[in-house]
């Protein structure tokens, strides 16, 4: 009996428990919001470099988890059936998409022009695709990061998925330490009013555990007798990832008959996944309505399904990083994370604070979660301001996210172009990698300055702008 993958689990659920007990302890990760899953992440990631080896044990294991959960978390959140409190169209959720977009274009641009610079200076030979991992690592999060990078180490990018895995990590660290600076500052600085900033400073420290008040996750939409309700959700989610691998195996084959070079674009389509998943989820939802079987997907026990893939994911994805393969790649990645603080915690609030109209630091706050985790580290983030989702930050947010990942998808698949620019030797591929990211910049600036109006670069000397209506409330 071969107990292999029980153990790398059991480690996992291990690490995860040890996160969340030192997290209910110790008041100073609870003051700095470090999610439970990068706490237990650290722990795995010192348990696979270290102690696993000599047990026989590798991480290769993990890599895939992060990859097949990745796609698992799209899913459950596609699924879910949308919600009709808020229409799509308000002005908050299209400023939500220019703010998104604005950081896709932000951190590829500079991210590959960064790269292509210390390429040809200080770390030569330092393969063009690592200026895309800002992006993965910080925008998009560990799953893409993974999945997309693995594809690089087949064009010749030596330890690709580690480097973007570890960028993914201090992108997390970068969002929880820096939110919690933001939530302080704005405390001080009276960009929150003062009966929201007090509130704040009555509370207690977050221990991550809720013993007084236990809030519902869930809700069954089956019976019991027949089928369990989670049983039901987690069978049409795995349902789906069959349909998703079905389909991308079905364009392998087409794409083979074209040669090496339709197997390549086969290749690099299976480290996008999560693109088909997804659409292959919203197609299975579409199904589901037009039969009106649709009301027995219940959105809560899919964003559970998706809460419980992103622990994981997060938890694992520190695991899989190997600190003698990312060794090599110090100087460039201490680099490229200096960027991608500027470009987050500076640039981010300065505009969006000029973008939103209402509601600005919680927005602010959310997008920034966003740029430099994932969706959960803004919503972890936005908790603290706004325990009860009273305002729409968190909704517009998650409805901008539906219209941000259409408009995302010429620039995911933009993300090979830079490393096969080395693999074929035709460096024009990279700059029309540098192009597309630099027409997305160029677009969401012109869109920022055409919603924001007069507020586009109203005192700009101020890191954060507080409206005229906000200041007449004080």
């Amino acid at each position: 009996m071969d107990f292999t993958y029980v153990i790398h689990f059991a480690v996992i659920c291990i690490s995860l428990l040890l996160g969340a007990f030192l997290r209910a302890r110790i008041k100073l990760l609870q003051r700095y919001l470090i999610p439970s899953p990068i706490i237990g992440g650290v722990f795995l990631l010192l348990f696979y470099n270290y102690v696993a080896p000599k047990m026989g044990m590798n991480n290769v294991f993990l890599g895939d988890l992060v990859y097949h959960l990745l796609n698992v978390s799209f899913i459950a959140m596609m699924l879910r059936n949308p919600s009709e409190k808020r229409k799509n169209g308000s002005r908050g959720v299209k400023a939500n998409v220019v703010g998104t977009i604005g950081q896709y274009g932000l951190q590829t641009f500079f991210g590959l022009v960064l790269a292509a610079i210390l390429g040809a200076t200080i770390c030569k030979g330092l393969n063009p695709a690592f200026g895309f991992q800002l992006t993965l690592g910080f925008e998009l999060g560990p799953g893409q990061a993974y999945s997309m990078s693995k594809v690089w180490e087949s064009m010749g990018y030596e330890g690709a998925a580690s480097v973007g895995l570890t960028m993914a990590a201090i992108g997390f660290l970068v969002g929880s330490v820096g939110g919690v600076i933001l939530i302080n500052t704005a405390i001080k600085r009276k960009w929150i009013s003062e009966e929201q900033a007090e509130k704040l400073r009555s509370q207690g420290t977050r221990s991550g555990f809720i013993f007084s008040s236990k809030q519902p996750g869930a809700y069954n939409t089956t019976d019991g007798e027949s089928i369990d309700s989670l049983t039901y959700h987690l069978a049409l989610v795995a349902f789906t990832y069959f349909l998703s691998y079905l389909a991308l195996s079905g364009m392998e084959k087409l794409l083979g008959l074209a040669g090496d070079m339709g197997l390549g674009l086969a290749e690099s389509l299976w480290g996008i996944n999560f693109v088909f998943s997804s659409l292959l989820a919203l197609l299975v939802r579409a199904v589901m309505t037009k039969l009106h079987v649709n009301q027995s997907i219940d959105t809560d026990t899919m964003n559970r399904i998706s809460g419980l893939s992103t622990d994981f994911t997060v938890a694992a994805s520190l695991g899989a990083i190997s600190i003698s393969t990312v060794s090599g790649y110090w100087l460039p990645i201490v680099l490229m994370v200096i960027l991608g603080i500027f470009i987050t915690c500076f640039v981010l609030p300065w505009y969006s604070s000029r973008l939103f109209d209402d509601n600005q630091f919680n927005r602010t706050l959310m997008l920034f979660g966003s740029a430099t985790g994932t969706m959960p580290t803004g919503l972890s983030l936005l908790r603290v301001v706004d325990p009860n989702f009273e305002s729409p930050a968190a909704q517009d947010f998650i409805y901008g996210t539906g219209l941000v990942f259409p408009l995302a998808i010429p620039l995911i698949l933009s993300a090979n172009l830079p490393a096969k620019s080395v693999l074929d030797g035709k460096p024009a591929l990279l700059w029309i990698s540098i192009a597309i990211a630099g027409a997305y910049l160029v677009g969401s600036i012109i869109a920022y300055v055409i919603m924001s109006k007069k507020r586009s670069f109203a005192d700009r000397d101020k890191f954060f702008f507080v409206s005229r209506k906000k200041e007449s409330e004080k």
